[in-house]
């Protein structure tokens, strides 16, 4: 294969990539617009924002293992056919339910388009040094793909409605397809593996469980007998898919991969990084829009620092590699998004300038976070096995932000439910105790004098809600520092 069509199946499979990935983060700013266009409710919000990663991170396994047996060009190729065709459901979706059903189609197309992108990387690029900065780009785009998003979400809604933040996959969507049919060589003959739906469901299953626990915990008023009943569901279910996969001979998750210690801190520092990106972006954009009273467009270029130092960290943390190895390149990149999350938390109400720089500095340490984890994980996938290794590499990434927005956005709303005081006699309805766009929607219908008061309880229960965000966030960067470090230090003294 030419060195030229190459980096072409590179820059083809990373768009499809960035398609994905925004897709996780582009309704950040669109939020606010679809909620009162559709009529959501806060618990439905979250579900249309949550249900594109379960859905994802619950089939990723099964369909790595596919691709491993009908060749990863296959699925790559339906996956941006079932991707094209949700997103224009998405984009015309009346009904909050229909909107979740598209947003869950649309996880499907990715779910099958994702262990193909970084395993066809691994079968193109034959040379270690090379192999290394493909995969750096490759997780460049996934950590600023996801950032990028509401700023895609932004400029889309400056001048259109909101769901051009869905029909703009269509035209990618083409371009993509007809390259990829046109560049990726078609895949050989491919050992048989079995493809395993049912582990794909359990695990599916066990994911939308721990979602609903978590979510259900930050409302007004947690239904605690059904949320114990689905935690006992979750437990069992996860249990159940653990058993089946070290019982099958052909399992969707070889669990013996984690024996690896490089490869184990490798999906951490995915989980992680992508966690720390999805949640706090999730709170920063609405405090932008609904206590700020930003534009969705000037939310989204606030943001912009974050995705552009991303994107430079990936190839950065490739060139880090040959010099101090995947586990030292980790912990430190976790440490500079750590410290970057920490200083923006300090300076968030200060100069602007200083926001900026810390949100560089965030991006910067993320973006280089993810780069190596994918480096770590896939330079360690067994012959045969890159679907797998590239679809637990993807759980990750996925299960982080689903986790993120889970985690994050029930501390916000149970946070923000906290501190909010309802004005006595106002009539004031109680669902603008469960987030802060029914309190806005609230205060819209009462006199002036009422509706200042509700509007700047609602702006001040939602700060103390975005601090908890922030804080937990910059500790988790840099306690997985620690970690990684620590082990570090444990393996050297080992060896």
């Amino acid at each position: 294969m030419s060195k030229r069509n190459r980096w072409l199946i590179l820059l083809t499979v990373s768009s499809a990539l960035a398609l994905i990935v925004i897709d996780m983060t582009v309704l950040y700013t669109a939020l606010p617009s679809l909620t009162r266009e559709l009529a959501a409710t806060a618990s439905e919000k979250l579900w249309i924002v949550m249900a594109y990663g379960l859905v994802v991170a619950g089939l990723l396994p099964g369909f790595g293992a596919l691709g491993d047996s009908l060749g990863h060009k296959r699925t790559f190729v339906g996956g941006l056919v079932v991707f094209g065709i949700a997103s224009i459901v998405a984009a015309y979706s009346p009904t909050p339910a229909v909107l979740i059903g598209g947003r869950v189609l649309l996880a499907i197309g990715a779910a099958l388009m994702m262990p193909a992108t970084l395993s066809i990387i691994r079968v193109t690029f034959t040379d270690d040094h090379e192999r290394a900065l493909a995969i750096g780009i490759w997780g460049a785009v996934a950590s600023s793909g996801a950032a990028v998003g509401p700023l895609v979400g932004g400029v889309l809604l400056e001048y259109f409605w909101w769901g051009s933040v869905f029909l703009i996959n269509v035209p990618l969507v083409v371009l993509s397809l007809a390259a990829a049919l046109l560049l990726i060589p078609a895949p050989g003959d491919r050992p048989g593996r079995n493809w395993d739906l049912v582990g794909s469901l359990q695990a599916m299953a066990g994911l939308v469980g721990f979602a609903y626990v978590v979510e259900e915990f930050g409302s007004a008023s947690p239904p605690y007998a059904v949320m114990a009943a689905a935690a006992v569901g979750t437990v069992g279910m996860l249990l159940v898919f653990v058993r089946r996969q070290l019982r099958l001979k052909e399992p969707l998750i070889d669990f013996t991969l984690f024996s690896n210690r490089e490869f184990t801190l490798g999906v951490m520092t995915a989980i992680v990084a992508a966690l720390a990106i999805a949640g706090p972006e999730l709170a920063i954009s609405q405090r932008l829009q609904l206590v700020l009273g930003y534009s969705p467009l000037q939310a989204a270029l606030y943001i912009l620092p974050a995705p552009l130092a991303a994107f430079v960290g990936g190839p950065l943390a490739s060139l880090a590699l040959r010099r101090v190895g995947a586990a030292n390149t980790m912990g430190g990149a976790l440490l500079i998004g750590g410290l970057g999350a920490a200083g923006y938390l300090l300076c968030y109400d200060a100069n602007l300038v200083l926001q900026l720089i810390c949100f560089a500095i965030n991006g910067l340490g993320l973006g280089a976070s993810m780069a190596t984890a994918s480096n770590a994980v896939m330079n360690h996938a067994p012959e045969g096995r890159e679907g797998m290794a590239a679809s637990i590499e993807e759980v990750s990434v996925e299960l982080g932000g689903t986790i993120g927005i889970s985690i994050f956005g029930s501390i916000l709303s149970g946070v923000y439910t906290a501190f909010m005081v309802l004005p006595d006699g106002l009539g004031v309805p109680d669902a603008a105790r469960d987030s802060i766009d029914e309190a806005l929607i609230a205060a819209e219908r009462l006199p002036a004098e009422a509706a200042a008061l509700v509007t700047s309880n609602a702006h001040a229960a939602f700060d103390h809600a975005f601090v908890a965000v922030i804080f937990l966030a910059s500790a988790l960067l840099l306690g997985t520092a620690l970690l990684v470090r620590t082990k570090q230090t444990a393996s050297n003294k080992a060896a």
